[in-house]
């Protein structure tokens, strides 16, 4: 789904992870590769304070986006 996510690349989880207590929808940044499709994600809320860090398959999350598609940055 996501073969090309990178470090620092914002994202949002698509499925619940209730042991973790984080929800579908919730924003989180790539903050480790930790091996071919499968990264460490920070979860930070609204002041900077980390409220949980979890490894993730590419396939549950969705690469987000802040620029239009071809956009020069």
């Amino acid at each position: 789904m996501n073969a090309d996510l990178h470090l620092l690349d914002v994202v949002a989880l698509v499925e619940d992870r209730p042991d973790e207590g984080l929800l579908r929808g919730q924003v989180g940044t790539i903050v480790e590769i930790l091996g071919p499709e499968v990264y460490e994600v920070e979860f930070s809320d609204n002041h900077g304070c980390t409220y949980a860090s979890t490894a993730l398959r590419a396939d549950q999350l969705l690469q987000l986006h802040h620029q239009p598609a071809g956009s020069v940055q």
